[in-house]
């Protein structure tokens, strides 16, 4: 839940959470649907199928005890080097290094390293230096304190270097570098994708449809999409059968990937009559209220809430 996340986001689903999934097997047994919809608001979606997965292969593959060794960990969806070695380290005493974005601004500026640290030659380069300066002893201690001296301190605007106890030899420091480390990443231009929304509405139900589970808000339940081009009412009339009773647009809403921009055309019908959808099992019938407690993305609710 911490990767991409803050701590304070974190701590209400995280306890929300683990008071419906205290164990690996118990997550392991869970449906989809259940653990995204504890997830619902939290972005970044592939986390928490990946968490659901890797609780399944621990409770398959390792009896439900959760492995030890770096290897294993790494083989779990969603875990990477950091990620296991973290584990490793802070749950077995292991002494292994660790990269997340926090260590990685402390490792750049106190070692004065220039280059966007996501780039591969300037991580490998990280990589070998968090290695470097691995304690013999204290692992746990340590590396706690190289996220919360990243987290704390070494933070990303005015860091407080008359607090932090490695001030006196950063490079970073002495150099006047500070604030332009770590390296920013490369601009470029987002390309942007347009989308309609439909919110068919029958008295106080709306229609949501589970979207797939793989690509964007995988798994969630979202209103049905169409191609701006499309003429939403005719949709609604002859692709699924409804009879119109009265339609708006709401305003455009906007949505930031990393990767592109979503830009969605809300368009709100309300049906008259509507025929059994039949075989179509990814199509359900909500109260608003009902739609607000299910797992669905951001610009989904957002829009739920205007409703």
């Amino acid at each position: 839940m911490l990767q991409q996340t803050q701590v304070v986001t974190v701590i209400p689903y995280f306890l929300r959470f683990m008071a419906r999934f205290p164990d690996v097997n118990t997550l392991a047994n869970a449906s989809e649907d259940s653990v995204l919809e504890l997830w619902s608001g939290l972005g970044y979606y592939s986390r928490a199928r990946n968490l659901h997965k890797a609780a399944q292969r621990v409770a398959e593959h390792h009896a439900g005890v959760f492995p030890h060794a770096t290897a294993s960990l790494e083989n779990l969806p969603g875990v990477g080097r950091s990620t296991a070695s973290a584990i490793a380290a802070l749950a077995f005493g292991q002494t292994q290094a660790i990269l997340d974005g926090n260590v990685k601004r402390v490792l750049t500026r106190h070692a004065g390293v220039s280059g966007w640290p996501s780039d591969k030659t300037i991580e490998n380069k990280l990589w070998v230096l968090a290695e470097s300066r691995l304690p013999k002893s204290g692992i746990e201690a340590y590396t706690q304190g190289m996220m919360d001296l990243g987290a704390s301190l070494c933070t990303r605007t005015r860091p407080s270097c008359e607090l932090c106890p490695i001030a006196e030899d950063c490079v970073g420091r002495k150099q006047g570098r500070l604030a332009d480390l770590p390296t920013s990443k490369p601009k470029k231009n987002l390309p942007e994708r347009h989308v309609q929304m439909l919110i068919l509405m029958d008295q106080d139900q709306i229609l949501l449809e589970k979207r797939p589970s793989h690509g964007i808000w995988g798994g969630l339940l979202s209103f049905p999409e169409i191609a701006p081009e499309i003429d939403a009412l005719q949709y609604c009339r002859h692709q699924l059968g409804f009879t119109i009773q009265a339609s708006n647009s709401f305003p455009v809403l906007r949505h930031a990937f990393t990767h592109f921009r979503l830009s969605i055309t809300p368009q709100l019908v309300q049906i008259a009559a509507r025929p059994g959808i039949t075989g179509i099992t990814k199509h359900r019938w909500l109260s608003k209220s009902d739609g607000l407690k299910a797992a669905v993305p951001s610009p989904v609710r957002r829009l739920l809430l205007q409703l």
